[in-house]
Parts: C-alpha cells; sequence; structure tokens
C-alpha cells in the first residue's frame, strides 16, 4: 500500500489571517481554513484555522439529525492549539443549564456570549467537542482540527456579520448545560470518541509503527522534519495511511499528530 500525501486547500473566511508561516506561506487574502483532502469518501477531514477575528457561535448536529436533514454525517471534532496570542480563548457548552427559550433569546440578543464558558487556549492544549456542544473560537490562534468529514453547521450569532444564522436546527440539536471541553492526556492519547482517535507524537530519532490491522490514519506534521518509509516530509504536511498498510518507518526531529480509526 502507498502512503498518501494530502492536498491542502487553503479557504478565505472574513475572520481568517494572512499570517500562515511556519506551516503555509503567508497570503494578501485572509486564510480561515486549510483543508486537506484526496481520499474519497474519507471519514475524517484534517483542518489548519488561522483566527484574527471571532468565528460564529455555532454547533453540528448528530449523526441521526444530519442524516435526517441533510442526507450526511454530524460532526463531532477536535483542536489543538498551534499557536495562541495573549488572552486568546475558546467557548464550548455553558457555564450552566439553560432553557430551550434563553438558548434562543439570547442567540438573538448577543447574550449567549455571556452564558457560554470560556477558556483560556494555550499552545498544546486540546479542546474536544461532541457533537449538539455550542462553541465558539476566538481571535488569535492557529488550531489544527480532526473532524468528522462533515460540515453541516449551524450559527447561533455572527456578531452582526450579514451570514445566515440557523436557529431552528441549532436549537434542536443544541446541548445546553456545562461540558468539560479541555482534553486531559492519557499518555499520547489527546482525545479518543468512537469516530476517532488522536495521540501526539514527540519524535526524536526513530521510530517504526505498525497500523491497526483493518484501520486508517492521518499523521500530520505539527514542527520539525522527518522521513516516513524515507519519504521527506515538513510542517504543514499531512499524510494519509489506508488499510492494510505495512509497518512504517519514521525518522528525523518532530511533533506529530496521529489521527486514526478502525474502520
Amino acid at each position: 500500500m502507498a502512503l498518501f500525501r494530502l492536498i491542502p486547500e487553503p479557504l478565505e473566511r472574513v475572520w481568517g489571517s494572512t499570517q500562515l508561516e511556519p506551516w503555509f506561506p503567508n497570503q494578501a487574502k485572509p486564510t480561515g481554513e486549510v483543508w486537506f483532502t484526496g481520499v474519497p469518501d474519507a471519514p475524517l477531514l484534517i483542518k489548519f484555522l488561522f483566527t484574527s477575528a471571532k468565528l460564529s457561535v455555532q454547533v453540528h448536529p448528530s449523526d441521526a439529525y444530519a442524516l435526517s436533514q441533510h442526507g450526511s454525517r454530524g460532526k463531532t471534532e477536535m483542536w489543538h492549539v498551534l499557536r495562541a496570542a495573549p488572552g486568546a480563548r475558546i467557548a464550548a457548552g455553558f457555564r450552566e443549564e439553560i432553557s430551550e427559550r434563553q438558548l434562543r433569546e439570547s442567540a438573538r440578543t448577543g447574550e449567549i456570549l455571556n452564558l457560554l464558558q470560556w477558556y483560556d487556549a494555550r499552545v498544546g492544549d486540546t479542546f474536544f467537542i461532541p457533537a449538539g456542544t455550542v462553541h465558539a473560537i476566538g481571535e488569535g490562534l492557529v488550531l489544527c482540527e480532526i473532524q468528522q468529514n462533515s460540515d453541516v453547521t449551524y450559527r447561533l450569532y455572527d456578531y452582526g456579520r450579514p451570514r445566515e444564522l440557523h436557529l431552528d436546527h441549532a436549537v434542536n440539536v443544541s446541548r445546553r448545560g456545562p461540558h468539560l471541553a479541555r482534553a486531559q492526556a492519557q499518555g499520547p492519547t489527546l482525545a479518543s470518541c468512537e469516530y476517532f482517535t488522536a495521540a501526539k507524537i514527540d519524535l526524536s530519532g526513530t521510530l517504526r509503527h505498525q497500523p491497526e490491522p483493518g484501520g486508517r490514519e492521518w499523521w500530520i506534521v505539527l514542527e520539525g522534519s522527518l522521513g516516513i518509509d524515507g519519504q521527506p516530509t515538513r510542517a504543514g504536511e499531512v499524510y494519509y495511511v489506508p488499510p492494510g498498510q505495512a509497518a512504517m518507518d519514521l525518522a528525523g526531529e518532530a511533533v506529530l499528530l496521529r489521527a486514526s480509526t478502525r474502520a
């Protein structure tokens, strides 16, 4: 089996940044997301996010709701913080249980910003965001996102920007209580759920890795450089390991994330 280097696709966003180095060349226009594509029907999508302004307050549906409404997957995701300006924050879940009426009214007025639980975001932090968790990403951040391969997003509040809101869908799928979003690493494992497991690998020297039989893996180079089976790589690259891959040899000085699924 072959190791596939995924194709980075930069996407312009109103909240994006022009400062993408060292992962990608800096840009004249604000790039908010870089998607890594090239594997048909992949269960996961890997992204890098660059923020110079606040993203909308939003929520993603579960598999069951997304299938019933859109014929697609839901979206559970995690973020690993690569860069954080002083005071950078993310929000996930609410400080206390709120009613459906409170959710609707606060989304209309912007009071939802005060009801959300905000977290300081620091380099190396990981946040786990299951489907149904209302969340927001602040400015001054670079995140690596690992998510179900779906882009179904319902916006509740968008700071007055002229973009569509999806209040009815959002209220239908939102969990209206607290959520402990800051993940606690278990050894190299940063987060694990029914959709994926993500591990952080600090490589110094060599590593022989045997992928799980029948599983799929995504190797995300965050820092440094290395060779994967002799193929040179650098920060900002993502490699897909299909089912049936033989043992792999890694060599170099690098920090990587490995996302994996069982099928």
